[in-house]
């Protein structure tokens, strides 16, 4: 290109690069980010504008990283979850203008994807629902299947009434398909069992699968998945269509589908294979003991000579969704309290889950961010390991699910209780996890302290619900003869009142009464108190569940309200 072949104007060159990089993209991604001027990026996008149903999801992002903007998609492709989740991870804010966010109304046509669930409609039932819930605040819902949950979301509570008429369902939710064509998502709970000649033709089995569907009026999208036994396990053409269509293969033994009561029993079938029933045993053994057979088997034979083999389906609906490959279990540490030290990881975890679970405390200290979309649910502060298996149980339904902790999940918090029960599910039930770490309590006493974790620490539980006091002692003694800084969780409640005191004991035979010790209270929300003292004077009495106790080492020392470990022993080299 000659020189004078360049605009003469910088941001004519840029307003030209950039109109081309979108026009090359606009077809081949799902969302964009432009950073710039609103107005200058709806006129780049403007001329690539078709229809809604097939246009990228478009953000626009200032040039400070601080405001994030769902130009255009704002539901149908995603724009202003993304937009959420990009500001929560940016600490900025995500500009909402659509009439749902503004209103407080779950979005209809946008929050089944984060339950795992999938979409079924023609734009314009989509686009007249909208509308109508614009104009009505009010839609008629018909729900067969999948988490009641969502209805407990603040948008839900007012602008949905129930329809047993699926004709006259404003939208549907089960696996029902609508002739319709009307809104509708289908939770995962069909099972399609099939059974197979051996190298029987995908398309001969694809179009079983589908006619079984159609006989039945059910919907592709309900599948949870496919099931068979263990003897089609290298079936090429089941394990190429499980592939494509994103279906776990669930295997069974002969045995144990012999072992299950079906209305078609077939002893042609049990000749072959050693089971009367392959197609609907298979169908109720992935549905569960729960399951109900939807439709009994079909055969499907081959229409032309380029197909070959012959197949055989039955469908089962399961009583709860099962899409453990779509969900995701977040394991989040929310912190000491205050917002202001929520990671910007964990803030971006949140807003991706539509479900919280956690003690109701720290669901109160984190509800300014829960959006009108968002279910919260409480448990009580002694039933950890219901709360871990009900969040377990919804990320395996297909479901974003967050479950929190205060400080960091993975002190003392649900992190290891949770992925116990996780890696205790065979390996195709495990949705994905992820553990968010948080500031804990013992790093924020240590801020407001000053600097006693210069030198080795331990942290040390005194609650002996889980641990033996023995067992608590050892590590105490050992602690006090190692000379380490030490901070104690679970000091002292109305039932436990005395270990506090025992503990001061132990520590009191390798430290001097003199050594700084600090109480941290209520850290990082309004009731914060700081206290310090020394080990001799530590009174048992002014300490509760809700302190943080820190005490020095022998050469921990406290200044001016100050109190720092020394990186170091005297004589010791420092580098």
């Amino acid at each position: 290109m000659a020189a004078s072949d360049l605009p003469t104007h910088p941001s004519a060159y840029l307003t030209g690069a950039a109109a081309d990089l979108l026009s090359t993209h606009w077809h081949h991604c799902s969302g964009l980010i432009v950073i710039g001027a609103i107005g200058a990026v709806t006129r780049l996008v403007a001329p690539l504008l078709g229809d809604k149903q097939r246009d990228p999801a478009v953000l626009v992002l200032d040039a400070d990283g601080h405001l994030v903007i769902p130009l255009v998609g704002g539901h149908r492709a995603g724009a202003e979850s993304w937009a959420q989740a990009l500001a929560a991870a940016l600490d900025g804010q995500a500009v909402i203008t659509g009439d749902s966010a503004s209103s407080g109304r779950l979005a209809l046509d946008a929050f089944g994807a984060a339950w795992g669930w999938r979409r079924s409609g023609s734009g314009s039932h989509w686009n007249a629902l909208m509308f109508q819930r614009a104009q009505t605040h009010s839609s008629s819902i018909r729900q067969t299947a999948g988490s009641l949950l969502w209805r407990q979301a603040p948008g839900a509570r007012q602008s949905c009434r129930d329809t047993d008429d699926l004709a006259e369902a404003d939208l549907s939710i089960g696996p029902e398909r609508r002739s319709d064509n009307g809104c509708a998502w289908h939770p995962p709970c069909l099972w399609l069992g099939v059974g197979c000649e051996r190298d029987t033709s995908m398309s001969l089995i694809t179009r079983a699968i589908v006619r079984s569907l159609e006989a039945s009026e059910l919907a592709i999208d309900a599948v949870a998945g496919l099931s068979t036994i263990d003897r089609k396990g290298d079936e090429p053409a089941l394990l190429s269509l499980a592939e494509q269509r994103d279906w776990p293969l669930r295997l069974h033994s002969a045995e144990a589908l012999a072992a299950v009561a079906v209305p078609n029993p077939s002893a042609v079938v049990e000749a072959e294979m050693g089971t009367a029933s392959v197609a609907e045993a298979a169908a109720l053994l992935a549905a569960g003991s729960e399951g109900r057979l939807l439709q009994a088997k079909s055969i499907e034979k081959p229409l032309g000579p380029e197909e070959r083999g012959a197949a055989t389906v039955a469908i089962a609906a399961a009583p709860q969704p099962h899409a453990p490959e779509r969900g995701h279990l977040h394991l989040i540490g929310s912190g000491p309290g205050s917002l202001q030290l929520l990671t910007p990881e964990a803030h971006l975890a949140l807003a991706r889950c539509p479900v919280w679970v956690g003690y109701g405390l720290y669901l109160d200290l984190l509800e300014p961010l829960r959006r009108c979309d968002q279910v919260r649910l409480d448990g009580q502060l002694t039933r950890e390991r219901e709360r871990c298996a009900e969040a377990l149980q919804l990320a395996q339904q297909g479901i974003q699910v967050a479950l929190i902790s205060s400080g960091d999940s993975g002190i003392y918090g649900m992190a290891g209780l949770a992925l116990e029960l996780w890696l205790a599910q065979p390996a195709a039930d495990r949705p994905a996890f992820s553990v968010h770490p948080g500031i804990s309590a013992l790093q924020l006493a240590a801020a407001r302290a000053g600097a006693p974790l210069m030198h080795d620490f331990c942290t040390i539980s005194l609650s002996d619900r889980l641990t033996p006091w023995p067992v608590i002692e050892r590590r105490l003694e050992a602690a006090a003869a190692g000379d380490f800084v030490v901070a104690l969780y679970n000091p002292r409640s109305k039932d436990r009142n005395w270990q506090l005191e025992r503990a001061r004991e132990l520590l009191l035979v390798e430290r001097q009464p003199s050594t700084p010790v600090l109480l941290a209270r209520q850290l990082g929300r309004p009731e914060e108190e700081i206290q310090h003292t020394s080990l001799g004077a530590l009174d048992p009495n002014a300490v509760d569940m809700l302190t943080v106790v820190l005490i020095g080492n022998s050469s921990t020392y406290s200044m001016d309200g100050c109190m720092v470990t020394p990186r170091g022993y005297p004589g010791a080299t420092l580098c």
